[in-house]
């Protein structure tokens, strides 16, 4: 594959390792040919690799397998999900999926991504419905425009929320971005 056909978010094998394309811009330089500046991050150890490629280079094009699957409990340094298609149950090392896991509660389905056999990404819904455990209550008077206080959610995930959202409270998550949505009835 041409290191044009590339895309953000798309997996390829660069070096005789997966790699994740973080970022990717054509960079056009006067007289000279333009470069295709990328940030990848190696599956495998999470290594990030900032590489820029000429426009007759190539990568190996790696065909990503979706499947749904739905978390079910955790158990020591492993966590389960299951097929949702054939039931079985299917451990993922919880140092592997740390990031996603900051998201996903009991019976939550997931995206979860393979190439070549290895897992590449657990993807979670895109907004989460979660409730807040550890939150400072709101002061009157101490702010002059919007402000944000720190809430800790059931998951352990800590996102900044608006002063009038209190403890106990559900609220939605965007988990591309991490950030507050808005609070849930």
């Amino acid at each position: 594959m041409n290191i044009q056909d590339v895309k953000i978010n798309s997996t390829i094998e660069y070096d005789g390792k997966l790699w994740y394309v973080v970022e990717y811009q054509k960079v056009s330089r006067p007289r000279l040919a333009a470069l295709f500046r990328t940030k990848l991050k190696n599956i495998e150890t999470g290594q990030v690799l900032e590489k820029n490629f000429l426009p007759s280079e190539t990568v190996g094009e790696v065909f990503v397998d979706t499947k749904e699957m739905q978390y079910s409990y955790e158990d020591g340094d492993l966590v389960y999900f299951m097929d949702l298609e054939t039931y079985d149950q299917v451990p993922f090392d919880k140092a592997q999926v740390a990031d996603a896991m900051k998201y996903i509660k009991d019976d939550t389905v997931c995206s979860v991504k393979y190439a070549n056999g290895k897992l590449i990404s657990i993807e979670p819904p895109t907004f989460i419905e979660l409730d807040i455990v550890e939150c400072e209550p709101a002061v009157a008077g101490n702010t002059s425009g919007t402000a944000y206080k720190p809430a800790k959610c059931e998951t352990g995930l800590v996102v900044k929320v608006p002063l009038f959202v209190n403890n106990g409270e559900r609220i939605r998550i965007d988990t591309r971005t991490g950030e507050y949505m808005e609070r849930v009835k």
